[in-house]
C-alpha cells in the first residue's frame, strides 16, 4: 500500500527517517531516481540514513513503477521518495493508486522561484503541477507530518 509520494531533493534524511516513517507506519522506503540507482556511493549513504527495521529500495523510475504495480508488493507500506516534480509526475502516471503528492523540499535552482519557504518550482514544474491538479490529485506542502497542509495550487496562485 502506498502511504505517501514525497518530493524532496534530499531524498532519505533525518526528517524522513524520524518523522515521516513513524507517522505513516512505513516499512519500506522506495527511492525512485534514475541517477541514484546507478550511484553506489549515494546508495550506501542513503542506506546509512534509513531507520532500523525499514527496508530501503532504490530503483530507476521505470522499475519503481513495476514494483508499485506488482500485486506481491501490495502488503508493503511504502513511502515513495523522488527528488523532482518530473519523477513524481511519472510515478503518478504509472501508479494510479496515488491520489496525493507531498512537496517537502525543493531548493532554489536555475529558473526556479520559491512558492513556499522550502519549495521552489520552475515553469516546467508548474506545468506538471497544473496537469496533476486538473486530474484531481491533492498536492500539499509540508516538511514534517505535524505541519499544517498547505495546498500547492493556492501557494502558486498567490504569486
Amino acid at each position: 500500500m502506498i502511504k505517501l509520494l514525497r518530493i524532496d531533493d534530499r531524498l532519505v534524511h533525518g526528517q524522513v527517517a524520524f518523522t515521516w516513517v513513524p507517522s505513516l507506519g512505513v516499512d519500506t522506503l522506495l527511492v525512485a531516481n534514475d541517477k541514484v540507482a546507478r550511484d553506489d556511493f549515494q546508495k550506501m549513504t542513503m542506506g546509512l540514513a534509513k531507520p532500523a527495521g525499514t527496508k530501503l529500495l532504490i530503483k530507476p523510475v521505470s522499475e519503481a513503477m513495476l514494483f508499485l504495480n506488482d500485486d506481491k508488493n501490495k502488503s508493503a507500506k511504502v513511502l515513495i521518495l523522488v527528488n523532482s516534480v518530473k519523477d513524481a509526475f511519472a510515478i503518478c502516471n504509472g501508479a494510479e493508486e496515488i491520489r496525493s503528492v507531498n512537496f517537502g523540499g525543493l531548493r532554489v535552482r536555475d529558473g526556479a522561484t520559491l512558492v513556499s519557504k522550502a519549495v521552489a518550482l520552475t515553469n516546467e514544474d508548474k506545468e506538471l503541477v497544473a496537469e496533476l491538479l486538473r486530474r484531481g490529485l491533492e498536492l500539499e506542502v509540508r516538511q514534517v507530518p505535524s505541519d499544517a497542509k498547505q495546498k500547492l495550487g493556492d501557494l502558486i496562485s498567490q504569486q
